[in-house]
Formats: C-alpha cells, structure tokens, sequence
C-alpha cells in the first residue's frame, strides 16, 4: 500500500468540521503543533491561551509538510530527493547514476521525509494526547492526597484531644507532645506530597520543550543535517512519565488510660509500615482512537517482567474435541474449540461442551472472539462473517462478497477485524473496523509481488504487527499495521508447514507445525528471529492450534486426540 502523505484530505471532502469539542463550525486554519483543524473563531481562542504561544497556526491548505527543496553541491542544478542506504547521505537523481552508488539501495527521500514527519506527529500526538494530561492528572492526584491527608490528621487531632479531656491536666501535658510529633508527621508526608507535585510540573514542562523540539523539526527548512531525512529513533525519544509513591496515612491507635503511663494511654502515630504503592499511570491503549489519532503501545512494563522459561510445565489438559484445529479464548473462562469437520464447539476449562454450532468451515483459524466477548466466525460457503452474541443472537456481520473468508482475528487493542482470504488464486488479508466497514486492504509487497497464497491463520502482534500461517507459501508472513511486508518465516528445515499461530504479551510470535516429522512449536522474537522449539515431537502428537490465554498460559490443541494441554513457558 501506497503511504498517504501526512495532513491530505480525502478527495471529495468538502466541508470539513472544527476540531473543538461542541463547535460544528468549517475548518479555515490548521494547529501545526496540535495537529487540529480549526474554524476562525476557535484559532482567535486557541491562540489566547498562553500554553499555546509558541503554535504556528495556517491556512488550512497550507497544513502539509513538503520536502524542503535544497541544491545539490556536486550538481548545482539539481534538486536532492533521494537517500542512499548504503552511504547514508542525500543525494541527487544524477549522484545515483555515479559509479560510488551502483548497487547500492537507494530511497526516494520524500519518502523517508514523509514517514519521519508522521512518526513525529504522532509522538507529538502522544505528548497532548497522552503524556501531558496523565501527568496533570498524577499532579492534581498529589493535590487530592494532601487534602485527604490533612483530613486524616486532623481527625486524629480531635480523636486525641477527645482522650485529654478525660485525663484533664495530666493529659493535658503529654497530649502537647503528642501534637508535635503528628504535626512533624504531617509536614513531613505534606512535603513529600509537594515534593511529587513539583516533578509532574517539572516534567510537563519538559514534554512541552519536547513538543517545541519535534514541532522545529517539522518547521525546519533546511536539509542537510536534518533528523527528519534519516532515522528518527535517536531524536523522538520521550522520557517516561516519573514515578512516584502513594503516601498510606498514619493510624492512630487508642490507648489505655492509667496515670503510670500516660504516653501509652493516649495512643501513638506511626507512619505506615506499609509499602508505599506507586501510583497508577493509565497505560496509553486506554486512549479512545480519534480520527486523527489511533494509539497503539508494547506492553513494556510487561517485557521487562516476562521471559521464556527454561522449562516447560504443565499446568492441565482438557478433553472434548478431537482434533482440536483451532482455539478461541475469552475472559469468562470458556473457550471455542473446532475440529476438522466443522464443528465448532464452546467448552468450559474442564472440557465440559456448553454449546456445538455447525459451520460450513473447517481446518483453518475461521472463528475469534472479540473485546465484547462476541464470537465472530467464518461462513466459507456463504463468504460472510457472522456475530453471536453473547445472548445468543445471531446476524451476518460482514458480507465477503467474491472472497472466501479462511481466518479471522479480532484485534486486542483497537476490536478491528482482520480477515485471511482468497479468490480464485489471489489471497490478500482485509482489516475491518468495529461496525464491519472495510479500512484496509493487504496484497501485495512494495515490489508488486504477492503477499499471501493461503492465509489459514491470522493473529496480531503487540506492535501491531499482522502475522499470519500460509499454509501454500509454507511460510509464516508478517506485515506492519500499514501493510508493509517485514519479515517471513521459512522455518528450520527443508519444508515447513505453519498451522496455528498466535503471540503472546512480550511480542513472541508461536506457530505450529504439525507435519513433516517436526511436529513442534515454534517461538520466534517479534522480528522473525528463531528463538526456540515449545514440545518438540512431544507424546507422538501433531500440534496444530495454539492460543494464550489471560494468565500467559499457552493452549495447544492436537491432531489425533481430544485433549488440549496448557503450558507454562514464562517466568
């Protein structure tokens, strides 16, 4: 697929509405460092606030980012519009022709320029979307927690004065010490509070010294130089969002009166001896997709904690289904499973069929179940995509039209709907949204040469990554969420035959291979690097379906059997 060029419209929009919230006005100008449309009147207020004096705010047909133009110095005459790879420098269309850059790989530098200036609007995206309202949130969450405080203390102020009137002058005496320790608690507690709300204004200040740093890259007119014609990942680094603790209020514990000791009859403070929790950062999937902005994160705190185990365990099997082809979990606990003939069978974790529906598909990964725990699968005969909810009602949610539909994904971040399938001898993969609108199309490579032959099995990366198992190609093909082709897997011997595939929460990619002697699971890095063998020849069995489910187990279905064995393999 061709990259649409940052900021263009789609053709035929010819009334385009105002970015702010409640206002349905034309769009007449263009935030630069927001990346909003906006009418005249909401510019005029954008403007006023002093959080954005330094925007650049144009004409709305003055919102795209053009390469900008720069002369040669070997040919004066001539534009540099093209990157060598190899050489690493910008050069002209006639430098290419030049002896030192045969056979090197040359890149139109527009384009480079274009994806380097979408990967920038989109951490700037993240920045106003993301990073600065989470850390006002954290910062006005410090706030809460100093009132909450001095709430806590002042009620242990009263439960204590309420002990000295009972003791009246004697516990007149010990109770003024008492209030200089809690009084020492609290400044202590207060200032630490303070302390944690100067380092989220401190770091929103920072990201917005970002947000003027990436905005100068995009605004920048010269070439050379220039981070936006190379690789981006050294210069649109963000720091993370600091971490700080959740103070746990002191408690005040009542004591027993006696003369003999008045310290102990009037209670004492302690600071907690509780570990202090961090406080929750809401991860940045939790943004709602905007129709300019779509997020997607790793799961990083979860690579960092998570890695293949040295041994594999295992934790149960289940019983119901012969030739488990396939396997979709949910979060309630149950499962689908189908087999060779059709069948596509709803089992508890004992194994136990709560429900059996008949399907014209077999063999392939035809069915998924979605963020609302929706069942979604294939009808091969019929090509559509039909929904059972979870009341058990029924409806053909996409029609295929000529496609035969092979395998089907419902997307874990955003519900998109990724579907494998062929016609005739074209194969391609197509991404749906949520109300089953067609938005993306994957065919073929930027070479023109085909992608796909038999897509029998699809899943989807933490990073967005689209992989699928071709059972014809005897490859596992993988694709970036823009449709680009990244990597395919050939396997680890001469023939290699992938059934089914999923990925797992640090961004492995597991795929089966049920024939051919091999008879394993593979585990690859998110890369297509070869990382290990999971239940190699294990028990005489064919591995043919895998699945994660939400305690990082790993279902494997098999041929031959009715059994389905969950493993172990992260620590």
């Amino acid at each position: 697929m061709a990259m649409s060029k940052p900021g263009t419209q789609d053709a035929g929009q010819h009334y385009l509405v105002c970015n702010t919230e409640g206002c349905q006005s034309n769009c007449q100008f263009y935030c630069k460092a927001c990346l909003k449309v906006m009418c005249e009147l909401c510019r005029d207020e954008h403007l006023k606030n002093p959080d954005n004096k330094k925007h650049k705010v144009v004409p709305y047909r003055q919102r795209r980012l053009h390469l900008p133009k720069e002369n040669c110095k070997n040919h004066p005459t001539r534009n540099i519009d093209m990157h060598c790879d190899d050489c690493n420098i910008p050069l002209c269309s006639q430098c290419c022709t030049m002896e030192d850059h045969l056979r090197h790989k040359l890149v139109d530098l527009e384009t480079i320029y274009y994806e380097n200036c979408a990967e920038c609007q989109g951490k700037i995206r993240q920045i106003y979307q993301y990073f600065i309202p989470t850390s006002e949130e954290l910062r006005q969450e410090t706030k809460a927690d100093t009132t909450e405080i001095k709430k806590i203390m002042d009620d242990i102020r009263t439960s204590m004065k309420a002990e000295g009137k009972r003791l009246k002058k004697l516990v007149e005496k010990v109770i003024l010490q008492k209030i200089v320790g809690i009084n020492d608690v609290e400044k202590s507690i207060t200032a630490m509070l303070q302390n944690q709300g100067k380092i989220y204004e401190d770091y929103i200040s920072y990201l917005k010294d970002v947000v003027e740093e990436f905005s100068g890259y995009l605004s920048s007119t010269q070439l050379l130089g220039n981070p936006m014609i190379s690789t981006m990942s050294g210069h649109l680094t963000i720091n993370s969002i600091p971490q700080t603790t959740k103070p746990f209020p002191p408690v005040f514990t009542p004591g027993q009166f006696s003369e003999e000791d008045v310290s102990k009859l009037l209670g004492t403070v302690n600071a907690s001896k509780y570990k202090q929790d961090n406080r929750a950062i809401k991860p940045m999937e939790t943004l709602k997709p905007t129709d300019q902005m779509k997020q997607d994160e790793k799961k990083s705190d979860v690579k960092q904690t998570l890695s293949l185990s040295s041994f594999v365990t295992k934790v149960k099997e289940y019983t119901g289904v012969r030739n488990a082809y396939h396997i979709s979990l949910g979060k309630s606990g149950s499962g689908w499973v189908s087999d060779d003939d059709g069948n596509l069978v709803q089992t508890d974790l004992q194994g136990n069929a709560l429900q059996k529906i008949k399907t014209s598909s077999e063999g392939t990964g035809y069915h998924t179940v979605t963020q609302d725990m929706d069942l979604m699968y294939a009808d091969r005969k019929k090509h559509v995509i039909k929904r059972i909810t979870m009341d058990n009602k029924v409806t053909e949610f996409i029609k295929t039209g000529d496609w035969e539909p092979l395998s089907i994904h419902s997307s874990k971040t955003n519900g998109d709907i990724l579907v494998g399938m062929k016609k005739d001898n074209v194969a391609r993969v197509t991404r749906y949204n949520k109300t089953g609108r067609e938005i993306q199309g994957i065919q073929r490579d930027n070479k023109d040469q085909k992608l796909y032959s038999n897509p029998h099995y699809i899943t989807e990366n933490i990073n967005g990554d689209i992989c699928t198992s071709d059972i014809s190609a005897d490859a596992v093909v993988v694709v970036n969420k823009s449709g680009h082709h990244r990597f395919s897997y050939s396997g680890q011997h001469s023939r290699f035959l992938p059934w089914g595939i999923c990925t797992d929460v640090v961004g492995h990619i597991i795929v089966c291979e049920g024939f051919f002697g091999n008879r394993a699971v593979h585990i690859l890095d998110e890369d297509g690097g070869f990382l290990r063998f999971l239940l190699k020849e294990q028990d005489n069995t064919f591995p043919y379906s895998v699945c994660i489910d939400d305690g990082n187990n790993l279902h494997v279905g098999t041929y031959l059997t009715n059994k389905v064995t969950v493993f172990k393999y992260l620590q």
